[in-house]
């Protein structure tokens, strides 16, 4: 995976140069109209109904996006790709099948195209996830979700297709259950699974995407050849919100569960200590870093890049990050502070799509980011 980014950005840009700027302090609290509106997902309702009322605002824009991924197959490729994801669906376990078939219906298109475009998320996240205490024990969770590389660059506008696309379609959704709300999430709309989510009271939990030769090609072909033991990224983070009641509980969850695809599990509890990022390979674990306080350990950041090796020098948000938190200091980190570490250049960047903020007391806050130009692809 290394060897595709790096070929990619070379063939797209050259070698460039990261726009990196002195730490923002000024971006909070942003313009009131990028904050991302709430719908209401019911869980009493059935699969295949939950999501009618949510998406139907957002048709138009939702079928532009898959047709934005489906642009960048021949023809072809994609009546193929319809037919294996047909296929495929019928493989994926329930809730999430009869789910995306619901999409699919109120969309108007081939259930394989709606299955191909939730899958796209267990391949193509690339992002920056933080999770912290400040001096009074109180947990804080931020990410930037940074989506659509390599699927369009217009240059006319310096922008990439598919992350303007997602723009139009994100929203906080509450899912609830007789009439109480369960979990939240940060999500675009037609994609079933959850990438950025709260359990109010209980723990917080963001996925990044771990670039590793096992990737998740490897995982998607031994499903196929009918190896269903694994799960799928943002299905098993959708089966952790509904079934761990506790910090610990999801931990476990996460540690254990064999994966579809490589990740970074970013979990965070409601008590002191309470944060660690599980490095997932397809099959174990391969590092846990914890929050530590008695050891000045008050915060962890975590992009795309296992936190025992460097970064490379294409993609390093990772340095930057810690400058700028470190710049905060424990005793000023809240939502303001984090929102601005967000907001400052390569962490904000052209794929950035929104900007996350949770706590288990106070739930979720998003917000819509647009990184301009001058700024760095990814």
């Amino acid at each position: 995976m290394y060897k595709i980014l790096l070929l990619g950005s070379v063939f797209l840009f050259g070698v460039h140069t990261q726009v990196v700027e002195k730490c923002r302090t000024d971006t909070f609290p942003p313009s009131e109209d990028t904050k991302l509106p709430t719908v209401i997902v019911n869980l009493n309702n059935a699969p295949e109904n939950r999501w009618d009322d949510a998406i139907k605002p957002y048709k138009d824009d939702i079928v532009k996006l898959i047709q934005t991924i489906t642009d960048n197959l021949n023809k072809y490729v994609l009546d193929v790709a319809d037919v294996a994801f047909d296929l495929l669906l019928t493989t994926l376990p329930q809730p999430y099948q009869s789910e995306i078939k619901g999409v699919a219906k109120v969309l108007g298109l081939p259930e394989g195209q709606v299955a191909l475009y939730n899958i796209f998320y267990e391949l193509f996240t690339v992002c920056t996830s933080i999770i912290g205490e400040d001096n009074n024990g109180q947990l804080y969770h931020a990410r930037n979700l940074d989506f659509g590389l390599f699927l369009g660059w217009d240059n006319g506008n310096d922008t990439w297709l598919m992350s303007e696309r997602l723009r139009r379609i994100v929203v906080n959704v509450d899912f609830q259950r007789d009439g109480k709300t369960v979990y939240q999430s940060a999500s675009f709309l037609g994609y079933v699974g959850l990438l950025t989510a709260v359990k109010p009271s209980q723990f917080t939990l963001t996925v990044n995407e771990r670039f590793n030769k096992e990737g998740g090609f490897i995982g998607i072909y031994r499903w196929i050849l009918g190896d269903r033991n694994a799960k799928w990224m943002g299905f098993l983070t959708r089966d952790v919100m509904e079934g761990a009641n506790s910090y610990s509980e999801a931990k476990d969850i996460l540690m254990k569960q064999e994966l579809l695809a490589p990740a970074y599990y970013i979990l965070g509890g409601n008590s002191t200590g309470e944060g660690v990022i599980i490095t997932r390979s397809l099959d174990e674990v391969k590092g846990v870093e914890g929050l530590n306080i008695t050891s000045n350990r008050w915060y962890l950041l975590q992009t795309n890049y296992d936190p025992w090796d460097e970064p490379p020098f294409f993609d390093d948000r990772r340095t930057p990050g810690n400058i700028c938190v470190k710049s905060w200091g424990q005793q000023n980190l809240g939502t303001k502070s984090l929102f601005n570490v967000l907001s400052t250049k390569p962490n904000l960047n052209k794929l950035t799509v929104y900007t996350t903020v949770m706590t288990v007391r106070d739930g979720i806050q998003s917000w819509l980011q647009n990184c301009k130009t001058p700024c760095t692809p990814w």
